[in-house]
């Protein structure tokens, strides 16, 4: 495997977790009964970056899918630590409705919901359909796509750029990490 940062190759086994199915892939009642995949759980370490890495399997795009299991606000401690840090950030920055806040994989809306609570802008952006159909219940809007460069001079050409820019828990599943950092430049104001 080729590390994601440098693309040159990786030799250093870092831990070795044997075999596991993909998380969040939960099985329907009616597969009980039928083989599950499982994949090998080895952790590499870049000798040149240091990036502790996971090969990839499965593709981002057969992870983050329409049927994608994982809802941020079903743990209500996660919800309060979110009220706390928009809490924080807020009067840290004097953030104020004249400013954009851009949450990456923002799932359900779980955070972006206390700033829109106090009339900050919003945009969340999340590959889920289906935590980005509840984030749109809660009138956040969250464009359902894979962020990256291109994603981010679009809507900085929409003249939607970010003054805060959010992604928690996100750096370790983006399928092309040099794209993704290179966005995050392009929307920043």
């Amino acid at each position: 495997m080729n590390c994601r940062f440098d693309s040159l190759p990786l030799d250093a086994l870092f831990v070795d977790l044997g075999f596991s199915p993909p998380s969040n892939s939960y099985l329907k009642k009616e597969q009980l009964n039928e083989l599950e995949a499982y994949y090998p759980l080895r952790l590499y370490v870049s000798d040149r970056t240091f990036l502790v890495q996971i090969d990839e399997h499965k593709s981002a795009h057969e992870i983050f899918s329409e049927e994608y299991a994982y809802f941020s606000s079903y743990s209500n401690t996660w919800l309060k630590h979110a009220e706390a840090y928009v809490a924080m950030v807020v009067d840290r920055f004097k953030i104020d409705p004249s400013w954009q806040v851009v949450e990456l994989a923002s799932n359900d809306g779980y955070l972006l919901q206390y700033f829109k609570e106090r009339k900050v802008p919003v945009l969340g952006i999340d590959p889920s359909q289906s935590v980005a159909t509840i984030a749109a219940e809660k009138g956040i809007e969250t464009r359902v796509q894979f962020f990256g460069f291109e994603l981010a001079d679009n809507l900085v050409a929409e003249g939607k750029v970010a003054d805060l820019l959010i992604g928690n828990n996100v750096l370790a599943h983006v399928p092309d990490l040099n794209d993704f950092v290179s966005g995050m430049k392009r929307l920043l104001s």
